[in-house]
């Protein structure tokens, strides 16, 4: 296993374990099965394992297999505030007990805030006393490094990394995402301040394995030297020395087995120029199926009714290029789930984005066409659920 090295030196194995997939039996989490991976993991060097409050059962399974295997002390553990589940102080610190006595633990190593996606949400969590409250826990011990999981666009992103003096971040980044949500711009504006960066969906929830065209999937069969989707796909997020970690949701042993070997040899900047052609092959026939020509650029932007154009035209294409409900809970995350919501629909055709497009797309038109697909009546009813609660004030 190889190693990198978080703000204050502490190294970080570059394959993390992902635990929102743990195998479940009957609804429940398969204990026997999942403690079986998590040690061959431990003993094969992995020492980062990410959950979450709200990855049911989760945090539970992994504070139980690493209390019987009487391992706490060789790994990080990072799990998340869901802070849109929060409306005070005393809610707060009963969550994070909740997580302390979940992960039978006395402190969280990484701790972070659930989908931060812009600085306005940011600014609403300090005016409730969230950072006072984070600052003291830093002071005490029981976290012991401060971040962000995200999804959103660069902008965002980098705005955010600027409104506080954070430890690490979390993004979804990978070869199809190079453009598009935090981006390899983000990474790079992230790596520059010095702030470790955590990597998830690195294969896009298996889709950049399991769902990749044929085409896509000759691409790679026809490569030298030969290796698989997932093995390529992992060595692209490790050539760039802004990633840190690399998360993964093992539930195999031989998955675990295989990715501990990859991450045991992938060094940075080791890519040549034809394995740099070889995932644009493999990008150009995911794209055969895109409805929008979009390539993130951000020249339309900003819109004046804030809409994210990009990000609306990424979860248009991921319903074509993955599935529908793929893009439709992107699209989701990424309107419904921030403090000012600005879907699609807001559009109040302006043309001010057509003027600055260099792709010359009728960006209204295909804004109207995205809004009636991503936007069927399970959105509807889920935005107005959140907004009639408030969640993000």
């Amino acid at each position: 296993m190889q190693y990198r090295y978080d703000k204050k030196g502490t190294p970080l194995s570059i394959l993390g374990y992902g635990c929102l997939r743990f195998t479940k039996k009957n609804g429940k989490i398969d204990l026997k099965k999942t403690e079986t991976e998590i040690m061959e993991a431990i003993e094969r060097g992995v020492n980062y394992f990410d959950t979450a409050y709200v990855y049911s059962g989760s945090e539970a399974a992994l504070g139980e297999i690493l209390k019987k295997n009487h391992c706490r002390d060789r790994v990080y553990l990072a799990t998340k505030l869901p802070h849109y589940l929060i409306k005070s102080r005393h809610g707060l610190e009963r969550c994070f007990q909740e997580q302390l006595r979940r992960l039978q633990t006395d402190h969280i190593d990484y701790y972070l805030m659930h989908m931060l996606n812009d600085a306005a949400t940011w600014k609403t969590l300090q005016d409730k006393g969230v950072q006072e409250w984070i600052e003291e826990k830093l002071r005490c011990g029981e976290i012991r490094n401060i971040g962000f999981s995200y999804h959103g666009n660069t902008a965002n992103f980098t705005e955010l990394l600027d409104a506080y003096d954070w430890d690490f971040c979390q993004i979804q980044y990978n070869y199809m995402d190079e453009h598009t949500q935090a981006g390899r711009e983000g990474l790079t504006y992230a790596e520059k301040k010095g702030i470790p960066v955590v990597i998830m969906e690195p294969l896009r929830g298996g889709k950049l394995v399991d769902l990749l065209p044929e085409a896509a999937k000759a691409c790679f069969a026809k490569a030298t030297p030969v290796r698989s989707p997932a093995e390529w796909a992992f060595r692209w997020l490790w050539d760039q020395t802004g990633v840190t970690v690399v998360l993964s949701g093992m539930n195999s042993v031989e998955m675990v087995r295989e990715n501990c070997r990859v991450a045991s040899e992938a060094k940075a900047q080791e890519l040549t120029e034809a394995d740099r052609d070889l995932f644009i092959q493999v990008k150009n026939e995911i794209n055969q199926k895109v409805k929008v020509g979009c390539t993130a650029c951000g020249y339309c932007m900003p819109c004046p009714q804030g809409i994210d154009i990009p990000g609306t035209f990424r979860c248009y294409n991921e319903m074509y290029t993955e599935k529908p409900k793929v893009g439709r809970k992107e699209y989701l995350m990424t309107t419904a789930f921030r403090k000012n919501q600005n879907p699609a629909s807001g559009c109040i055709r302006c043309g001010r984005c057509e003027r600055h497009c260099p792709q010359k797309i009728a960006i209204r038109e295909e804004l109207q066409r995205a809004a009636k697909e991503l936007e069927d009546l399970r959105y509807q009813f889920l935005r107005s659920l959140i907004k009639m609660f408030r969640i993000w004030r």
